[in-house]
């Protein structure tokens, strides 16, 4: 049975959650969770840094197969899709100097995924995370939405490829 490791990221300038879970058939366990936390104060280029440092070590310590990511979605607010747009560009970046396939997924995706509805709340989508990977603790909201996303694409393997989301 093949053995894969997901490196699951939400990104965010101030709170990027990551994640690493191994999945063999169906079964699936966290290896690592948490989230960069990059203060107030950071300029965006010190955050930018901070967040391919962690990802750099997260991919060096448990070497992922492959990344799932958080796509881009619209925003009112075009400084906030152009903050997280670069920290999404530091991951991707990022991953292809390791060589590693990037999945994105929206985030209906994710919920429908996990949940099994695409308008679940973070709380119902963490309580089904903790569930699904035999936690004995509610990660943090972000944490918890990068293990999502990890589980997400391990359900996306499984589809067939005509209907699976296109690596980016």
């Amino acid at each position: 049975m093949e053995m894969i490791r997901i490196l699951g990221v939400d990104t965010s300038l101030r709170s990027s959650g990551v994640a690493v879970i191994e999945v063999s058939g169906q079964q699936m366990r966290a290896l690592a969770y948490g989230n960069i936390k990059n203060k107030p104060k950071l300029k965006h280029s010190e955050c930018l840094a901070a967040i391919h440092r962690e990802i750099d070590k997260l991919i060096k310590e448990f070497s992922p197969d492959e990344v799932a990511i958080e796509g881009a979605f619209f925003y009112k607010n075009a400084k906030t899709a152009m903050i997280l747009g670069q920290a999404r560009g530091a991951v991707l970046a990022l991953s292809a100097l390791h060589s590693l396939p990037v999945c994105e997924y929206s985030p209906k995706t994710v919920k429908r995924a996990v949940v099994g509805v695409g308008s679940a709340q973070k709380d119902q989508v963490a309580r089904m995370v903790m569930r699904l990977l035999g936690l004995e603790e509610q990660p943090q909201e972000d944490a918890a939405d990068a293990l999502a996303i990890a589980i997400c694409h391990a359900h996306q393997r499984g589809v067939p490829e005509a209907l699976r989301s296109k690596p980016i």
